[in-house]
């Protein structure tokens, strides 16, 4: 008599694409993130979740930029609706959206600070703009006069953080619009692939590229500018691509999770070597208050589509993990949004025949893949 054995089906692990997959897929007009109906429906109901995210984001700092400046101590500052005792309630219970994500991303710009918008910043005629403003709001403002003799960088610093919040509030207003228009193509199946999602956020980013940043407050009844038009900055290059650069492959890393002593080398004593951008996060969310990401996974839960829902309730554990599918999903989401402001921002058109350019376009493809690489590869599959 002989026995058989029976061996378990060996089930090989995909390969992730490598470097010449990725630029071979940006130069021929293929998504990153894999072409699939799955990916399809995660991906579009997320944004659309993150769109209705974004719009209450957008708002709050926009009403920030606009009624907070030179305030020490601005401590209603997401109360942008207006001061109610409901409100109050419900912010203190938590019941609200969580706009210290959107803080998150803010202080990341400000910090990594790259792009036109960081190089204005630095120019004589913004440092004359702040000398202008402090100038006029001390006469009505002795504690900022005060401030201002003792920590004579303070309060430009401050405009400058301000500056920052009010150009994101700008930025998110049109990628919320951008996504929710997303949302109402592929219900009308206008958008019925990955392809036609990064198709429609590069149009929508290149027809907003030469939109002007421009920034004023008023103070006592004048009003100073703060981003002039003749400064010359636009939506694409001086804020879009800064925002990619910092919230998307940079970031900053989260207390609690990593060590800040610098005798740990837990983080890269160089800020333009972080790896802590959306990218390249581990979707496992804790949930924590004090961890960014997790906040907006619970603003995104609160908008979840109903289909994006049904689908979270038959994979995964349900909605035992949803914040860590949402978590998932969005991840997919942001290599398509990354997807389009690479494509958006090619030096040439790809079908281009010009051997030159086809030059240009591979060095171009091949910067931005060198820094996907150490991105979460697994999440395009």
């Amino acid at each position: 008599m002989t026995t058989t054995t029976t061996r378990p089906l060996q089930v090989e692990a995909p390969t992730l694409p490598d470097q010449e997959e990725l630029i071979r897929r940006l130069l021929s007009d293929t998504p990153l993130l894999k072409d699939t109906s799955d990916h399809l429906l995660q991906v579009v109901n997320v944004l659309e979740s993150y769109g209705l995210v974004l719009d209450a984001y957008s708002r709050n700092l926009v009403d920030q930029g606009e009624k907070q400046l030179l305030n020490p101590f601005p401590v209603m500052r997401f109360f942008h609706e207006g001061i109610t005792v409901q409100r109050i309630w419900d912010h203190l219970l938590g019941d609200r959206i969580n706009f210290e994500y959107a803080e998150y991303c803010q202080k990341a710009m400000f910090w990594h600070g790259t792009g036109g918008l960081d190089a204005y910043l630095d120019s004589e005629a913004f440092q004359q703009a702040c000398r202008t403003i402090i100038q006029r709001k001390s006469r009505h403002d002795p504690l900022l006069a005060m401030t201002n003799r003792l920590y004579p960088g303070f309060a430009p610093e401050s405009i400058r953080s301000l500056t920052t919040i009010y150009c994101l509030g700008l930025f998110w207003r049109v990628m919320s619009d951008l996504f929710i228009d997303l949302a109402r193509r592929y219900r009308i199946k206008e958008v019925v692939s990955v392809k036609d999602v990064v198709h429609h956020i590069r149009d929508g980013l290149v027809a907003a590229a030469a939109h002007p940043i421009t920034y004023k407050v008023s103070i006592a009844g004048e009003e100073i500018w703060v981003l002039p038009p003749e400064a010359g900055l636009t939506f694409l290059v001086d804020v879009a691509v800064p925002y990619v650069e910092a919230v998307f492959f940079r970031g900053m890393p989260f207390l609690g999770t990593v060590s800040y002593n610098a005798q740990a080398r837990q983080i890269s004593p160089d800020i333009s070597d972080f790896k802590y951008g959306a990218l390249y996060a581990d979707p496992i969310p804790s949930m924590g208050a004090g961890i960014p990401p997790s906040l907006c996974m619970k603003d995104m839960y609160r908008n979840l589509p109903a289909e994006l829902n049904r689908w979270y309730d038959d994979h995964e554990r349900g909605q035992v993990d949803v914040h860590v599918q949402i978590c998932v999903s969005f991840q997919k989401s942001m290599f398509c949004v990354t997807n389009g402001a690479i494509a958006g921002t090619m030096p040439h058109v790809l079908d281009t025949t010009d051997p030159e350019e086809q030059q240009a376009n591979r060095a171009y493809a091949e910067h931005w893949t060198s820094r996907l690489m150490g991105c979460r590869r697994e999440a395009l599959l």
